[in-house]
């Protein structure tokens, strides 16, 4: 499954970021340690909504709102970074979720991530890592996302993905004001929330010039030895303490201590 935005049709009215908010119980205006130049994604915006300024080639300026969230890559790069499983792919619905009680903290996840979507809970005394969770819970139901069933001029479509793509290309074809290309279509493998514009991507800031093959195509094979190479690790450190020890306490033996110790068998 999959969503197909239309920025052409967005208004800006953050409806969707209202709808985030109350379903996945989200706190509402949270003074940050660290301030934004832009509206952004942190631990309490899962979603928002970027106003952006294109100056065209025809001299005209148009204004245009750019969702942002979680793309839900096909292949994520943060679950094949993440050696706790504490971001994985949910099975039924290829959701790209977060379990809390097995993160470790490491933050892997922010660091693989392309898009820069995962983010840190800063101002917590027990931060966890957070994200668009593409409401899991309502698509196994048979819902849409919440940010969907709120949008109120159809700038969000949720359906199959492949059926999604052929309507966005059909779209294009037979109105020449988008731009020739589905964002979210092959970049990184492909995501599961897809994009049309009339204005150049690269202007709305979104990233290009992605490869088309998923980084976890790279990673998976040394990313998949990380737990091994921990627990050598700490193997290591057991034996090296255990080492000292013994030195310490032979150190602390007097000569009469150490003749009856090489004496026994």
């Amino acid at each position: 499954m999959a969503v197909l935005v239309d920025l052409t049709k967005c208004i800006g009215c953050e409806s969707c970021s209202v709808a985030c908010k109350l379903w996945n119980k989200l706190p509402y205006g949270r003074k940050k340690s660290r301030p934004q130049k832009e509206k952004d994604l942190n631990d309490d915006n899962w979603t928002v909504i970027q106003e952006k300024h294109v100056e065209a080639e025809n001299g005209k300026a148009y204004t245009r709102f750019v969702k942002k969230q979680c793309l839900h890559c096909l292949e994520p790069s943060c679950a094949s970074a993440c050696f706790s499983k504490a971001l994985r792919v949910d099975p039924d619905t290829h959701a790209v979720v977060y379990v809390p009680e097995l993160c470790v903290g490491c933050r892997y996840c922010m660091i693989a991530c392309p898009f820069e979507i995962p983010r840190y809970q800063w101002d917590e005394p027990l931060p966890l890592v957070t994200k668009c969770e593409f409401c899991v819970s309502r698509l196994k139901d048979g819902d849409a996302p919440a940010c969907v069933s709120a949008c109120p001029t159809g700038a969000l479509i949720y359906g199959d993905r492949e059926a999604l793509l052929a309507r966005a290309h059909e779209i294009i074809a037979n109105d020449p004001r988008y731009v020739d290309y589905v964002y979210g279509e092959k970049e990184l493998g492909g995501t599961q929330w897809l994009y049309l514009s009339d204005q150049p991507f690269e202007k709305l800031g979104f990233k290009m010039g992605l490869e088309e093959i998923p980084p976890s195509t790279y990673t998976h094979a040394y990313l998949s030895k990380v737990p091994f190479l921990a627990a050598a690790w700490g193997l290591f450190l057991a034996g090296l303490s255990l080492y000292h020890h013994r030195r310490e306490k032979n150190a602390k033996q007097t000569p009469e201590e150490k003749e009856e110790g090489d004496g026994r068998i």
